[in-house]
């Protein structure tokens, strides 16, 4: 490991917004912020230029990065706390294991912000079944999940299973620039989309709540379901 590496590993220990790993947080994010606001996740975050800047723009609402990458978190939770910006946390852990850290209907929104769009495994894919089953576990019910990305593979994806699943959608927009909808939340613009934006990428966005009649898992993936459902720890 590099040493720049190491020294943001070092100094997230000391941050008091991020969290690693952390024991007894499942349904008890609202006394860490302090309040009852509502919670927006910001998956796979990054350098957490979503969770910030929503954060700015949203005072009355928590905001959290979730990603695994802690070298990555720090610039985030190194913005957040030069900003005073109470209202904005970072967690390290793997997505995966989501519903070790939130309780049932602990999270009000998801954002999905240009993931690895996993190419090669689908299963992977932050919009697979498998886990949009798993934010059905913490989501409010008709919580929105927001996805941008310039894959046009994953965006396919997204709304086939959307349209498999029976997901209400709320928004499909083919290049936001273009279309003019830039604005707003999806103005934000992060590292990589001003990246994909020089290389004259095309950004996609889809908006859309879980399915009212539940997530329905197939194959493999049912074991997942019936291990969620008897509160395995295994899983």
């Amino acid at each position: 490991m590099g040493h720049k590496k190491l020294v943001k590993f070092r100094a997230i220990e000391t941050y008091k917004n991020v969290l690693q790993e952390p024991e007894n947080m499942k349904g008890n994010w609202h006394s860490f912020f302090g309040n009852d606001n509502p919670i927006t996740l910001e998956l796979a975050c990054g350098k957490g230029e979503y969770s910030v800047n929503l954060g700015r723009e949203n005072p009355n609402r928590n905001f959290t990065g979730v990603d695994i990458k802690g070298n990555r978190i720090y610039t985030g939770a190194k913005t957040a706390l030069a900003e005073c910006l109470d209202n904005v946390s970072f967690l390290r852990i793997n997505i995966g294991q989501i519903t070790e850290y939130y309780a049932p209907e602990e999270v009000k929104e998801i954002w999905i912000i240009f993931p690895d769009p996993f190419l090669k495994k689908e299963s992977n894919r932050l919009t697979h079944p498998r886990f949009l089953y798993l934010y059905e576990q913490i989501l409010t019910p008709g919580a929105t999940i927001n996805l941008k990305t310039d894959s046009k593979e994953l965006y396919d994806f997204t709304l086939e299973t959307i349209t498999e699943q029976g997901c209400p959608l709320h928004e499909n927009i083919v290049d936001i620039y273009a279309q003019g909808k830039a604005t707003g939340a999806l103005g934000i613009q992060t590292f990589y989309e001003k990246m994909h934006l020089a290389d004259g990428r095309t950004i996609y966005f889809l908006s859309f709540s879980l399915p009212p009649d539940g997530v329905k898992l197939t194959g493999r993936f049912k074991k997942l379901q019936e291990n969620v459902e008897s509160d395995d720890p295994a899983l």
